[in-house]
């Protein structure tokens, strides 16, 4: 297996924040575990596109499939990542408070 720089890491993490459905999908796992019809539901996106989402982000190493019986649940692949998704939200909203209206259900927040 290849051994990554930090660099590597970081960017990798990076693109998989980079698209706002995996974006609000990674907070949304930060909240509770989830099944992919619920997430899709809840994003308001196809089963499909879900589908490849989640496949970049458990290609990333950031989250992980739990085989339930015939089910699949997902979740963050370490619970420190809930912890630094909120503080790199926090960050975020410091440097530029009028990035998010909270009030936008289909924004960033």
């Amino acid at each position: 297996m290849e051994t990554l720089t930090y660099g590597q890491v970081l960017a990798r993490f990076g693109h998989a924040l980079s698209d706002p459905v995996r974006s609000r999908l990674l907070l949304a796992l930060r909240e509770a575990p989830g099944y992919p019809a619920d997430l899709a539901d809840l994003l308001g996106v196809s089963r499909q596109r879900l589908s490849n989402h989640l496949a970049c982000l458990r290609g990333c190493g950031l989250v992980v499939a739990m085989p339930e019986g015939r089910r699949t649940r997902y979740e963050l692949a370490d619970p420190g990542l809930a912890h630094a998704l909120g503080d790199l939200l926090n960050i975020a909203l410091t440097v530029d408070p009028a990035a998010c209206d909270a009030t936008d259900e289909q924004g960033c927040c």
